[in-house]
């Protein structure tokens, strides 16, 4: 599983798992983005759910868009999917409902002390997932 956000740093960790599928002889990448609930009652009070909904699946879809350009020039085949849900959580039960076998996903300033500085969706998903994660600096 790669889970991205859209950001530069999830370009760096795409073309780790880049690299990693190479290195395999079988390597089916889930590409995913989790876009987090939205609970601003200004934005809730002026547009319904289902609209609110499909702005965070079309940002989910934006974020996806470098890390597939990325892949489709590797020739790496995966499958994308944007999810709603809290990040973390929706990382780890994904990857166990999936049977995934690895997560390699980013970490965002990381240092000598990645314990410390480490992003909190990385450390939460390092605790809840059932399978090895690798983390990308």
């Amino acid at each position: 599983m790669l889970p991205v956000d859209g950001s530069e740093h999830s370009e760096r960790v795409a073309r780790h798992a880049i690299l990693l599928a190479k290195n395999s002889t079988a390597c089916d990448i889930l590409l995913l983005n989790v876009q987090a609930p939205i609970d601003a009652p200004e934005l809730r009070g002026h547009m319904p759910q289902r609209e609110i909904e499909a702005m965070q699946e079309a940002r989910g879809g934006d974020a996806l868009a470098p890390a597939r350009a990325l892949l489709d020039a590797a020739g790496v085949a995966y499958e994308a999917q944007v999810v709603l849900g809290p990040v973390a959580e929706t990382i780890a039960r994904i990857a166990r409902e999936r049977e995934c076998d690895a997560i390699v996903i980013g970490l965002r300033g990381a240092s000598k002390l990645v314990t410390v500085f480490m992003g909190s969706v990385a450390r939460d998903v390092f605790t809840l997932a059932h399978c090895p994660v690798t983390a990308v600096k």
